[in-house]
């Protein structure tokens, strides 16, 4: 789920193309389930190759990522470790929903409503061990850096970019900002062309900037602030939040009473299945870790190939076109950075 700060935190809209040059430390499970989600068929069905083995995270990572070589953008994709224990009932909410929309799912393709069987499709998507080892793998052959994290995945990326290794963190979820993130980057692996849930409407998704010290100057808050404030709301750690809260009213609350601790003392519905301190302080200092490389290389064409066509059922002429264009925008990029770098 992540924390909602949607309503509150300026934003800037950005084109693909001018985040070249940049390097960018991507939530590798937000993501791919990002690419589960919306990778299907009409009715639902996730992609398969011949052994029903499902390919819709690697068609998303494999495709989206040439794309971001082929800008010049350079790509770090950061896992998910052990979850932290406090984190179990959100994992539990998720795998509820999940069971609720499958059988919804099944309900809905029975009666032939394939719109609505693909919306609920959607919300069923799970990403097993495989996918993952999927995942490192392909971007191993495409020579693209991947880290794997600790715990969260996010609380990883923030702190290569507060260590200067990233120009930004993205993900779809705002929780990034909680951890510190100087920029977060939202829709990189969903920009483009998207049809509205239940309505005949297209619009286009664009890569947004969130900067935290903008963030933090036109709220008038700090960072602890900010924390407090995602906690009213309701985070990975305390899912429902403080019931009739929302981030517009949170705001008010934490600018009033200065701090959550002050807050609390007047919130009389307020539960947490967690101590809001303990939040608090794994948002501060999360587990990470700094045992990391950042190396780009070309990829290994005939590795992807292997792989993507020859195991999992990949159009071979798809593939290597979309390579092609990787590795011209890598070369490019490389000449560029040579040009920036004497004439400097």
């Amino acid at each position: 789920m992540g924390v909602n700060l949607g309503d509150i935190v300026p934003k800037v809209k950005v084109e693909l193309r001018d985040l070249s040059g940049k390097v960018i430390a991507i939530d590798a499970y937000n993501a791919l389930y990002q690419f589960l989600s919306i990778i299907r068929q009409p009715d639902g069905t996730p992609l398969k190759d011949s052994r029903g083995r499902i390919t819709s995270h690697l068609s998303g990572l494999f495709y989206r990522t040439c794309n971001l070589l082929e800008l010049g953008i350079k790509p770090i994709y950061v896992f998910d470790g052990t979850p932290p224990e406090m984190k179990e009932m959100e994992i539990k909410r998720r795998m509820k929903i999940k069971e609720e929309a499958q059988l919804k799912y099944e309900e809905a393709l029975r009666e032939g409503r394939l719109e609505e069987a693909r919306m609920y499709a959607q919300m069923t998507s799970h990403l097993k061990d495989y996918m993952a080892d999927d995942a490192k793998r392909l971007l191993t052959e495409m020579g693209i850096p991947w880290i794997q994290a600790p715990s969260e995945g996010e609380a990883q990326a923030a702190h290569i970019a507060k260590k200067g290794d990233a120009d930004y963190c993205a993900s779809q979820d705002f929780d990034s900002l909680l951890f510190g993130a100087p920029r977060l980057l939202r829709n990189l692996t969903i920009s483009g062309r998207r049809k509205l849930p239940r309505k005949n409407v297209y619009i286009e998704v664009s890569p947004e900037i969130i900067e935290m010290s903008r963030v933090l100057k036109d709220l008038g808050i700090t960072r602890e602030q900010l924390i407090d404030i995602g906690i009213l709301v309701g985070t990975d750690f305390n899912p429902d939040g403080v019931k009739g809260i929302g981030p517009k009213k949170a705001l008010k609350i934490i600018k009033k009473h200065g701090s959550l601790d002050k807050a609390l003392k007047e919130i009389k519905n307020a539960e947490f299945p967690v101590d809001p301190k303990k939040i608090k302080e794994f948002f501060l200092n999360p587990t990470v870790t700094d045992d990391y490389e950042l190396a780009w290389k070309e990829p290994d064409v005939d590795g992807v190939v292997d792989f993507l066509c020859g195991e999992r059922d990949f159009s071979e002429g798809r593939v290597r076109k979309a390579l092609q264009k990787a590795i011209d925008g890598m070369r490019r990029a490389r000449t560029k950075r040579t040009l920036d770098s004497w004439f400097a």
